[in-house]
């Protein structure tokens, strides 16, 4: 017997998903996994409960959700690294699109640094199969540059992890950093010439 097609959603419910996954993210970025609420995430919607149910059973399909989402975003700007590119400009490069991520997703940031903190118990197969990997990859790319002499030694790993404190800094910690330096687009223009000093200096070869 053949199988119907899946039905595609109508426009209504593509746009309530988005509200849901929306205010999802502000509540879970806020209070964590613990923290949150169907109730709030509902209100927050705009939305009862019994109709938020209707588009995910529980709280934690949303948040499943979410990091899936999220993860897929995460990895593109380290997958953009070209092998084939400027190895100085390559690395300046993703921290430039990571500084970028840091300033447009600060929520999605905390989002995903709520979820290592707390162990990762729903991320932890994507950070195996998905992140691993390209971490590797890339780890050894940057490798036979510094061998080759492109870039100063170092450890690979550790400069990547490097990478994610300093720029991942200004979104998982973004509240203070609007009340240290109030002045957005200034503080900004500062911050991005800031960290790619700091790594190019300490990739650039002796000599």
């Amino acid at each position: 017997m053949p199988v119907s097609p899946a039905k595609k959603p109508s426009r209504i419910q593509i746009r309530n998903r988005r509200k849901i996954m929306e205010a999802a993210l502000d509540e879970f970025s806020q209070n964590g996994f613990r923290g949150a609420t169907l109730d709030r995430i509902a209100e927050a919607a705009g939305m009862s409960k019994p109709n938020l149910i209707y588009y995910f059973d529980s709280k934690e399909a949303i948040h499943v959700a979410l990091l899936n989402a999220l993860m897929t975003e995460w990895l593109d700007p380290l997958r953009e690294m070209n092998p084939e590119g400027e190895p100085m400009e390559e690395i300046l490069g993703y921290v430039r699109r990571k500084m970028e991520m840091s300033r447009q997703y600060p929520r999605e940031s905390r989002l995903f640094a709520t979820e290592i903190i707390q162990g990762a118990p729903r991320m932890l197969p994507h950070l195996q199969s998905d992140l691993k990997p390209l971490f590797d990859e890339k780890c050894a790319l940057i490798a036979g540059w510094m061998e080759s002499g492109k870039l100063a030694r170092q450890d690979p790993q550790q400069l990547i992890m490097s990478i994610w404190a300093l720029t991942q800094h200004f979104a998982d910690f973004d509240t203070q950093v609007r009340v240290l330096v109030p002045d957005e687009e200034p503080g900004w223009a500062a911050a991005n010439a800031h960290v790619e000093t700091v790594f190019r200096k300490i990739l650039a070869p002796e000599g």
